[in-house]
This record gives structure tokens, C-alpha cells and sequence, in this order.
């Protein structure tokens, strides 16, 4: 249900001149860079002096607690990258072969493809206006119609498939309202595994994202909050599940001091030494990065505050984002590619939302809810820089 935009003559000038306000006179602007104003060199060359560049090494150790302990867990396990982290933790979840497992459909396509590499199908469900996230009361609505549970687990009537998780993704950083989730993953029996790539700092309720769920997937790409080059993690409470993801992630390896036995297939998905060195640089930096992008975020909102047919989206109540990437929501698809030719012609780099998992060919055959919220989400939002430095000007 998409806005119709009456005003053929849209301009996108104010919102412009709005957003240069803000910004840096130099061009091009990046949507989001990494920054290393930290001991990154000091601990990426302690890596190089001493050899010590691969899986195994103190900077991972002291990584995978850091990650833990910014997500709310007790348990962080590194890996070499955000998808990789998502697909190893539906794997410890129980996810199994031709299982369905419920995504909302306005997400990167990393949490779909995870799911298929996990043996499992990608079930689409709709987001909500309030949080850009998975709509839970949707959900359950939904679930009411076309699923059953039986003998323990969800069932999709329609398919015959088992419906074993859900994966609730927080979109450019803020919160969804994980508390009602919940509450309706525990009705359906469903494992909540949540997809916190975009949203580490962020909190709802005072509760980091990362800590609702049995576990979460976090993302250190280049383009996030902090980096480790290509990284990932998941994190969790469970100790057990911990131990088997280390396991897991490290081809499932039995301990030895020289044979090689491995007691089941497993993945070299272990995060090296060289990238956990940078990553423990930048969570140094965490709290000057976050409190930055909040500072960027408030002035953005300040300066498009009194400026015609744009939105800036702000924190769901309740919640205190990190803003990984700032949004504005114009009225309709028109008014999305008139702003992002007029912004990207001035040099300072914007971007649609991602184009929904259900319209991408691959995903043709997959079930799906209603998605009315997310048809009109995507034709609405771009995204703004939003790299911490940015939140330093003026």
C-alpha cells in the first residue's frame, strides 16, 4: 500500500540544503567508513611481531569477551563473518533440513541466505512502521491462520513443514519490540535466534540487543559501527551451546595434541587472530563511536525537523539506538529517487532500502505473510552517511 505522492513536482531541495547543513563541505561522503584513531596498529603489528595471525590467540579470547559483554551475554564465539555467525548459530539452534524458519522480509539478504544454508526455507513476515523491524503482533495474527502446534512445535498447515525459529533483524540499528517476541515465540515453540548484525549498543528497555534471544549473530564488516575487517560472532547465554559453537566453528575438531579426528561435519569458521587484534582496538573506541552516531543522529533530526514531505525516523520509545545508519522517509517511490539523485549529485552518498527478500527472484517460492508494511517502508526510506566521525562537525 503504497503513498501516493500527489504532488508530481516534488523538491528535493530543502531536504538538501537540510542535510548539507549537517555535514562536512568535503566530498565524496560515504554512507558509513571504519575509523582507526585507536591502538589498532599497535595491536594488529603485536599480531605480526609475535606470528600470532591466525584462529588461535590471546586477541581472540579477549574479542569473543568483549562481544559478549557488549551484547548483554556471557558467551561470545568469533567468527569470520556476520552470515557465517547467523548460519552456525541456526545450526546450534536445531534448525534442520527443509524446516522453515520465519524472517521478515525487510532485511539484508544475509538473514534469508543463512537460512538456506542452514537446509531450511525462508518464511517471510511483515514489519512494523513504529520500529522498521518484525512486526510481532503480525506475526502471531498470522500464525493463528496458517500454523499448528503439535507435539512440541509449530507446524505450517499449508506445507507440512515444520516452522522451528524466527529471526528478528533490527534494522539500521534500532530495537524491535523483543519483549512482545517473546512472548509469541514461546506460544508458537519457536527458537528466537536474533540477528543483531546492525545494532550492537543498542538497547530497549535498558536490555542490549543481542540478549533477548536463545542466540544472537552480530556483524563486524567494514561498514558497521566497529570493524574487524570481515567479522562476525555469536553470543549467548548458554554455556552448553557455547561449547558446541566453539566446537563447531573449528571443524568440529576433537582436542589433541597432534591427530586429527573430528567427531561430526564442521566449519572453519573461526575469526584469525590479525582481525580479533583490530576488533579489540575499535571496542575501545565503542562508546565514543556510539555516543558520535547519537550526536550525528540528533542534529540530522534537528535540522529536517520544519523541512516539507520528509521524516526523520527516530528510536522507537523505550529504546536508546546506535543509529548505525540514519534514516528519512519521503512520501512515496517518486519522492525516494528524486532525493537520492539530488543528494548523490551533491557528493554526499545516499541509499534505498534494500530491495525486500520476497521480490528477489530466488525467494519466488517461498511462503510469505501479507507484507503491506514493508511495500510501503521500501519505497519510502533512504539512508544517510552516518560514520562516527561525521557526529565530531560543528
Amino acid at each position: 500500500m503504497t503513498t501516493v505522492l500527489k504532488n508530481s513536482a516534488f523538491d528535493p531541495s530543502a531536504i538538501v540544503d537540510a542535510v548539507r547543513s549537517v555535514l562536512p563541505e568535503s566530498r565524496p561522503l560515504p554512507l558509513h567508513e571504519p575509523e582507526f584513531i585507536g591502538r589498532e596498529w599497535e595491536y594488529v603489528k603485536d599480531c605480526l611481531d609475535t606470528g600470532w595471525v591466525s584462529s588461535v590467540g590471546s586477541y581472540v579470547d579477549r574479542f569473543e569477551q568483549l562481544v559478549a559483554d557488549a551484547s548483554g551475554t556471557r558467551f561470545g564465539i568469533a567468527c569470520v563473518n556476520g552470515t557465517g555467525a547467523l548460519h552456525i548459530a541456526l545450526v546450534a539452534a536445531g534448525v534442520e533440513r527443509d524446516d522453515e524458519v520465519l524472517v521478515q522480509a525487510l532485511t539484508f539478504v544475509a538473514s534469508c541466505n543463512a537460512v538456506y544454508h542452514a537446509g531450511a526455507v525462508p518464511h517471510f513476515v511483515d514489519s512494523e512502521g513504529e520500529t522498521l523491524g518484525l512486526d510481532p503482533d503480525a506475526l502471531d495474527a498470522y500464525l493463528d491462520d496458517i500454523a499448528v502446534v503439535r507435539d512440541g512445535a509449530a507446524y505450517n498447515r499449508k506445507t507440512g513443514r515444520r516452522i522451528s525459529a524466527v529471526v528478528p533483524m533490527h534494522v539500521f540499528g534500532h530495537p524491535m519490540r523483543m519483549d512482545r517476541l517473546v512472548e509469541v515465540a514461546a506460544r508458537w515453540h519457536l527458537v528466537l535466534v536474533e540477528d543483531a548484525a546492525e545494532s550492537l549498543g543498542s538497547t530497549r528497555d535498558g536490555r542490549l540487543m543481542g540478549s533477548w534471544g536463545k542466540l544472537a549473530a552480530v556483524s563486524f564488516n567494514g561498514n558497521k559501527t566497529i570493524t574487524t575487517g570481515g567479522g562476525g560472532a555469536v553470543v549467548t547465554n548458554d554455556e552448553a551451546l557455547a561449547k558446541r559453537l566453539k566446537h563447531l566453528t573449528t571443524t568440529a575438531k576433537l582436542p589433541h595434541r597432534w591427530a586429527f579426528d573430528h567427531d561430526e561435519i564442521g566449519y572453519n569458521y573461526r575469526l584469525p587472530n590479525l582481525n580479533a587484534a583490530l576488533g579489540c582496538a575499535q571496542f575501545e573506541m565503542l562508546p565514543q563511536f556510539l555516543s558520535e552516531k547519537r550526536a550525528l543522529a540528533e542534529r540530522y533530526r534537528a535540522a529536517l525537523a520544519t523541512v516539507p514531505d520528509v521524516q526523520f525516523f527516530s528510536q522507537p520509545a523505550g529504546c536508546e539506538s546506535n543509529y548505525w545508519l540514519n534514516v528519512v522517509m519521503v512520501p512515496d517511490r517518486a519522492a525516494r529517487e528524486a532525493l537520492l539523485e539530488a543528494l548523490n549529485a551533491d557528493g554526499i552518498q545516499a541509499r534505498p532500502c534494500w530491495t525486500p527478500m520476497h521480490e528477489l527472484s530466488f525467494n519466488s517460492e517461498c511462503p510469505r505473510a501479507s507484507l503491506p508494511v514493508t511495500e510501503d517502508l521500501v519505497d519510502r526510506i533512504v539512508n544517510l552517511p552516518s560514520s562516527p566521525k561525521l557526529g565530531r562537525q560543528g
